[in-house]
């Protein structure tokens, strides 16, 4: 054992099983930590080295036969001589290359077969602030422990992250973004504690007091006897280097080092790298001063320079595309023409990202048209300019999806033109058709059908070009395969090409024809019959062609391909094809029996003659018509309408004009050669067209969720009374959850304006006493009265998951008006205090939902329940909307906005809501300190103009290594001079800045004023000269200004005599007039925008927050909208009390009603007891909906149940195919009549007429642990019950039916497998398929569950197991062979067999090995034992 071993001056903390301490000021209970004497011993005392360090330094330069001066800059040197000293010592102790414990635990789950050393000491814990107390012992390992100990290691590295100053001259080092600085919450930045175990910890010496417990005297007195014990640190330094030289260490400032060096994608996998943003293709984005999204989004077209013709014409391209969308005049098109020119060269060759455009370049986005005005005797020709906005923000958008469109197409126009020349450099020819049409093609669809004639054409060069360059893939264009093109080129090559040539006209003049381009082509008759001459010797072509009819059909099928392959007669089919074609919807056999009038495809199944049109304002529909087709429901055709008149035409172009026999049957050969080129371009169009509209209703689609996301970033923080719009309010949160109220407890939140949870409980006895009874408030709601009053919030937030949260929000809104609940006090207009009634809120819960569950939220309030983690989302979501969208991150997506997101992909979605966000984030502008100190801020800065996930990752790290605190917008670039790293790049900069604003400190002289503006610095000047002329200062006084107190020293004299106002006196105007013909600059925007921000810097430009309609509180609580629960319909209910003269219901969403007895039987004269009972489920139907108080009346008369209100569907007299409709209805009324057996029918609302496949795929689109009851194959005394285990695992439970009334009766009593028993059939779902599913639910949700197959499950295990050798491990995954039942897979060791037993679900447990355990927790200590009762030799069972 060394001496450094004893002085170790490592920290432990205690395990999971340690006590706990109350933090009086969160209420959230912490983990006691301790270690010797309850400090860190890491303390880095290097002032008693200081002295001895330098007469090293000075010796090892004396032996180098160097003179140390002492002007020689000490502090480098200091510097250098204390990273090699720390780093010899880090590589002779660490055989890992100085990785830490986090990244060695990341290799070993990288790759299983690394191993490394076992410590011999504890780590270092990350010591928090708390109660410091003695530690228990360990307690020995008893059975609860087998297998456990993987989990232990693993809380255990949770607690000892170390925290890592990082060198600014490493900023780029891979690990940085692995380690990152903890801070304690409250305060955002490290205390002394946190900056004492922020430094290095490579094994250093921690001072012997600290090792030895001396004091201070007895330390003085044994270094006087012994000294400071470095005198040999020369000769050690010396070994060390030889050692390094033994073993091949070079030093870091060795280009030799860092070429040897281990990097990060030599320990990690790709896929890690990627998920940390880590990889070089990262790093480089990093580096480079371009934005990021610009980056990421022209990625794949980063070769492509466009030329100065190719950028002019692009402006007229995408100017084309987005007119016809924009209602404006047509005497603006040529300065709507210019303006989109302008902003491409702001984003091409300026690149600038569109929220800088749209707040710094506005003039160029508006038209200022001269106009006269009223006729004036004394001024005639008076006339003012009239503004016309040409493009809005989303237009900008618009604009860089079609560059990065039309860099695709010029991408692949290069392209081709690069394998044309290619081609003509192997053979000397030329082809008209193609130099033509590439030029001249601006959609992809046309560069396509260029490419298909090329490679048509051309296929044995393009053979020979292939073989040259070994691939059949050149220069990025692809090679489209074809079983008929070997026959093409042997037609081509053959004689028989002259019979094609015989028809009288090319493909290609046809089409000219066709196009109506030019003058006509016309048809050239040949002197022979078609037979005639296909028989000639000279056209045969044995033995492939031996024969005329062959050579007239090979004939017949090249010049089809031809016309098929024609870019010209694409062109031509393309243009009628878009423009007169409808779509038909069919039903296929699949979809005849699945879709019934109650499915949501019912409303298309029997859809035709529907325009292209129509699909682009209902785009829904159309997405909802694809998906039945990929699930083989209907199939969609797409048919010209004027097909034959179409073809009549084309027929006349490519006929000739001669009256012969001959010139007959060649027409007649020509016209069959048409059709077969329409029918071959019919297929290609249609199936184009489908895939174009289902690009554009998509994009229509995440274009309305767009909309509807910036609806809800629209909102500022709930506006407490009193406060100006943008003040974040104190907010208490309560819910019920899905709980009902009176039953289940409620949660509660309190959070203050910072974000902090300072408060949180739950009440389990909440109701309203009645005075005039003599009853007595419940004393929980005393308690919530009490809360209220101490911490006086300024709003109540309401929200849960059913429509027993609307019940809490009518008992909460009758606690605030009858015990006089107010607000907060407040200063009125008139100076006196004042006080409104409390406000109470419900409130949007898509996010707290998402956060209740969430990682994120587990790590913030780890000992909160979920139902309190979700009343925090609620009350953060009052504080600020966007912050909470944005700290979703990626699974903001998953939040529903539209009926139809759900057929829109995913990445679609993400790119709307992303573009959404960069405009909102950059019209609310992020303060940077704040950014540094709140993750919820620094959320918001990838969003920021510029600015990305990596780049503000960088920009956060430098200004941390900067100091951490940022005074002006020019600390972002950095300054040499000051030592001070640059944070980002000029052309990044000049994006970002003047959305990074910095509150104004008018203490601080480095401060500026309008770094806390919108104001760009690039118009800083012009803002100054403004406060002057507000001022009214003249030239000699604004020097004497700046000279005496810097360049910002008007505008801080402005704001110092509160003056602001003095710029509405300014005449903007006239100044920017003389900016635009002087400079040459378009200021008038900006000059307005710098008026309001002098006088309201960054104002709050949202709404205010939006309070739910009632519309949509009702379809937050029940999750039913219009569409799908309506009145007229019929729906299940189930019965919760009978009373004598009516009936009280609930349906499944929560809705509760009655039924008077007049509307429950059609029987008068029998008494609702007679017919039902409490809890039973049956059908009724719905009479009226009381959309706000969640309730509604239903009647059960059986003739109103049988008929039921059909859904409305607006169609035309020739939209709906009413023959076809009737005729499969019959057909299944025939089909049931004629089948084999009687068709069984129960009267319950689960019922379907399924066999086992139809109730599979029927159950597929539902959420696990739904049912569906249908009849059996064993006979009428058997029902089959099927219910959904998981994804594609169905069970099908066979229920024999005991005393019956008579066949067609349900029986009595229900059996299962001769076990279980029931009554009816709603029993037997709740007891046994409810129960199991359960069941399922709980171990799908444990933490031992694996998502994967059992073999991926095992694979796991291994992996593990070789990664910790010494350890246990087990888990569960699902049989997909045997539904019901689980795999418990587990492996004793690394040399350990695998294992598994079979696990199986029961109503209310688990079964294993014959034995029962009611819930997980139970299943695995039973697995324990049974596991150590086999080790010991017993027999695993009873």
């Amino acid at each position: 054992m060394s001496a450094r071993d004893l002085i170790s001056g490592e920290v432990d903390v205690d395990s999971q099983e340690e006590d706990e301490s109350f933090d009086e000021e969160t209420g959230e209970v912490r983990r006691k930590t301790n270690g010797a004497n309850g400090v860190n011993g890491h303390l880095d005392d290097s002032s008693e080295e200081e002295d001895d360090d330098d007469d090293e330094e000075a010796a090892a330069a004396v032996r180098k036969d160097f003179i140390v001066e002492d002007d020689e800059e000490p502090e480098e040197r200091e510097r250098r001589r204390r990273e090699r000293k720390k780093r010899r010592r880090e590589e002779r102790e660490e055989e890992e290359a100085g990785l830490d414990e986090e990244d060695l635990d990341l290799i070993g789950e990288a790759n299983p077969d690394f191993e490394r050393r076992a410590p011999s000491e504890p780590k270092l814990k990350r010591l928090k602030r708390g109660h410091k107390e003695d530690r228990n012992g360990h307690r020995s390992k008893g059975i609860d422990d087998i297998f456990d100990s993987e989990e232990e290691d693993e809380n255990d590295f949770r607690n000892q992250r170390q925290s890592h100053r990082v060198d600014p001259r490493h900023l780029q080092d891979d690990l940085d973004d692995f380690i990152e600085e903890d801070y304690d919450d409250r305060d955002g930045a490290p205390d002394d504690d946190d900056a004492d175990i922020a430094r290095p910890m490579g094994r250093t010496y921690t001072g012997i007091k600290d090792a030895a417990g001396l004091d201070e005297a007895a330390l003085e007195d044994m270094k006087e006897a012994f000294g400071e014990g470095d005198e040999y640190d020369w000769a050690l330094e010396k070994q060390d280097q030889e050692e390094e030289r033994e073993q091949g260490v070079l030093d870091a400032e060795d280009p030799e080092a860092i070429a040897k060096g281990l990097e990060l994608k030599d320990v990690f996998e790709p896929s890690q790298l990627a998920e940390k943003l880590l990889t070089d293709e990262d790093n480089e984005i990093r580096a480079a001063d371009v934005p990021e999204r610009y980056q990421l989004a022209r990625a794949p077209y980063k070769d492509v320079v466009l030329t100065s013709d190719q950028f002019k014409e692009e402006g007229i391209w995408v100017s084309d595309l987005l007119w016809p969308r924009k209602n404006i005049k047509p005497t603006l098109k040529e300065p709507f023409r210019k303006a989109v020119a302008k902003i491409l060269e702001f984003m091409v060759s300026d690149e600038y990202e569109v929220p800088f455009i749209f707040q710094h370049r506005k003039d160029y986005l508006i038209h200022q048209e001269r106009v006269p005005l009223a006729s004036d005797p004394t001024d005639p020709g008076a006339s003012d300019f009239v503004p016309a906005k040409l493009l809005d923000q989303e237009d900008l958008w618009r604009i860089f999806d079609l560059d990065l469109k039309f860099r695709a197409l010029i991408d692949k126009r290069n392209a081709l033109s690069e394998t044309y020349k290619k081609l003509r450099d192997i053979v000397d020819f030329h082809d008209e058709v193609f130099e033509t049409m590439l030029p001249a093609a601006i959609t992809m669809e046309e560069l396509q059908d260029v490419q298909d004639y090329l490679h048509f054409q051309h296929a044995s060069k393009m053979a020979d070009l292939a073989a040259l360059n070994a691939s059949s893939a050149v220069n990025g264009t692809h090679r489209r395969p074809g079983s008929g093109r070997a026959l093409f080129d042997r037609i081509r090559s053959s004689n028989v090409y002259r019979l094609v040539r015989a028809f009288g006209i090319t493909a290609d003049d046809f089409a000219q024809n066709a196009l109506k381009e030019g003058r006509r082509r016309y048809t050239e008759d040949p002197a022979s019959h078609p037979e005639d001459l296909a028989d000639d010797e000279s056209i045969m072509d044995p033995p492939e062609f031996s024969t005329g009819a062959q050579c007239l059909k090979a004939a017949k099928a090249m010049f089809a391909e031809e016309i098929a392959l024609s870019p010209k007669m694409r062109k031509v089919m393309r243009a009628s094809f878009y423009k007169d074609s409808v779509i038909d919807c069919f039903r296929t056999e699949k979809g005849l029996r699945r879709i019934d009038e109650h499915h949501p495809y019912y409303g298309f199944k029997y859809l035709r003659n529907q325009q292209l049109l129509e699909f682009t304002h209902q785009p829904d529909l159309f997405l909802r018509m694809i998906r039945a087709e990929e699930e083989g429901l209907i199939e969609i055709k797409v048919r010209m309408q004027n097909e034959e008149s179409f073809k009549k035409r084309l027929y006349t172009e490519i006929e000739s004009d001669n009256y012969s026999e001959i010139a007959e049957a060649w027409n007649r050969e020509r016209r069959e050669v048409l059709d077969m080129a329409l029918l071959k371009l019919d297929k290609m169009m249609a199936r184009g067209l489908k895939e174009n509209l289902k690009n554009i209703c998509e994009d229509q689609v995440a274009k309305r969720c767009r909309e509807e996301f910036g609806r809800r970033l629209d909102q500022a923080p709930y506006k407490p009374k009193g406060m100006v719009l943008g003040t974040v309010p104190r907010v208490l949160a309560i819910s019920n959850g899905a709980g009902s109220l009176g039953r289940d407890a409620i949660c509660w939140a309190w959070v203050e304006e910072n974000g902090r949870v300072l408060e949180n409980g739950k009440f389990t006895d909440f109701f309203l006493g009645d005075p005039d009874r003599g009853q007595e408030d419940s004393a929980d709601v005393k308690a919530f009265i009490r809360l209220v009053e101490r911490r006086t919030p300024d709003v109540i937030g309401v929200s849960g998951f059913s429509a027993d949260s609307r019940k809490l929000y009518k008992l909460l809104d009758d606690i605030i008006e009858r015990k006089d609940l107010r607000g907060p006090t407040y200063e009125d207009d008139d100076n006196n205090d004042r006080s409104d009634r409390l406000d109470l809120v419900i409130v949007n819960d898509e996010v707290a939902r998402l956060y209740q569950t969430s990682e994120r939220a587990q790590l913030e309030h780890p000992g909160f329940a979920p139902l309190t983690r979700y009343c925090v989302g609620l009350a953060k979501y009052l504080q600020s909307p966007i912050k909470e969208y944005a700290a979703l991150g990626n699974d903001v997506t998953s939040i529903v906005l539209d009926p139809a997101q759900a057929y829109v992909p995913r990445e679609k979605i993400s790119k709307n809501f992303e573009t959404a966000m960069v405009d909102f984030v950059n019209l609310i502008g992020v303060e940077i300190n704040d950014a540094l100190s709140d993750p919820y801020t620094a959320n918001l800065l990838p969003y920021v103009c510029g600015l990305g996930l990596r780049k503000a990752q960088q920009l956060m790290k430098v200004i941390h290594l900067n100091g951490g605190h940022v005074i002006n917008r020019a600390e972002f670039v950095g300054d040499a001079d000051q030592q001070r790293l640059g944070a980002v790049g000029g052309r990044v900069w000049a994006n970002c800045a003047s959305f990074l604003y910095i509150d104004y400190d008018s203490s601080e002289p480095e401060a500026d004023f309008l770094d806390n503006t919108r104001i760009h610095p690039e118009d800083y000047e012009l803002a100054r000269k403004m406060a002057a002329d507000a001022l009214e200062l003249d030239e000699e006084d604004i020097d004497a200004e700046v000279n005496e107190s810097g360049i910002s020293a008007v505008v801080r004299r402005l704001i110092r005599e509160d003056q602001q106002y003095k710029v509405d006196d300014l005449i903007l105007e006239e100044y920017a007039e003389q900016l635009e013909t002087k400079n040459n600059l378009r200021k008038r925007a900006t000059l307005e925008t710098i008026r309001a921000e002098v006088q309201n810097p960054y104002e709050e430009l949202r709404n205010n927050f939006a309070l739910l309609s009632s519309e949509e509180i009702f379809t937050m609580f029940t999750g039913e909208t219009r569409e799908t629960l309506y009145e007229g319909m019929v729906v299940p209910i189930s019965i919760k009390k009978v009373g004598e003269d009516y009936i009280e219901a609930r349906m499944d969403c929560g809705i509760e009603g009655t039924i008077p007895a007049i509307d429950i039987s059609d029987q008068p004269d029998v008494a609702p007891r007679q017919l039902y009972q409490q809890f039973q489920t049956v059908q009724a139907k719905v009479r009226h909906i009381n959309r706000k108080t969640l309730t509604a009346t239903f009647v059960m008369r059986e003739n109103e149940v049988r008929n039921p209100v059909k859904h409305n569907y607006d169609r035309g007299l020739r939209d709906w195919d009413e023959d076809q409709e009737r005729a499969d209805k019959e057909s299944m009324k025939e089909k049931n009549d004629v089948s084999g057996r009687t068709q069984r029918v129960v009267k319950h609302p689960l019922f379907k007429p399924f066999n086992s496949a139809q109730a599979q795929e029927f159950l597929g689109s539902q959420a696990r642990g739904d049912v569906v009851i249908r009849p059996s194959s064993k006979g009428i005394d058997h029902l089959a019950v099927t219910w959904k285990v998981s994804d594609n695992i169905y069970q099908h439970i066979d229920v024999l039916e005991l005393d019956k009334s008579n066949q067609f009766s349900s029986g009595s009593t229900l059996t299962i497998g001769g076990k279980f028993k029931y009554s009816d059939l709603d029993e037997l779902i709740v007891n046994y398929v409810k129960a199991m599913a359960k069941k399922v639910d709980e171990m799908m949700l444990h933490e031992k569950y694996q998502t994967g197959t059992k073999a991926e499950t095992e694979r796991w295990l291994s992996t593990y197991t070789e990664a910790n050798p010494k350890r246990s491990v087990y888990a569960f995954c699902i049989d997909p062979k045997h539904p019901g039942y689980f795999f418990l897979c587990f492996k004793a060791g690394q040399h350990a067999q695998l294992q598994s037993w079979p696990v199986k679900v029961v109503p209310q447990a688990f079964e294993l090995q014959r034995n029962m355990y009611p819930d997980m927790r139970a299943l695995c200590n039973g697995f324990k034992l049974l596991f150590t009762n086999m080790q010991n030799g017993k027999r695993p069972g009873r």
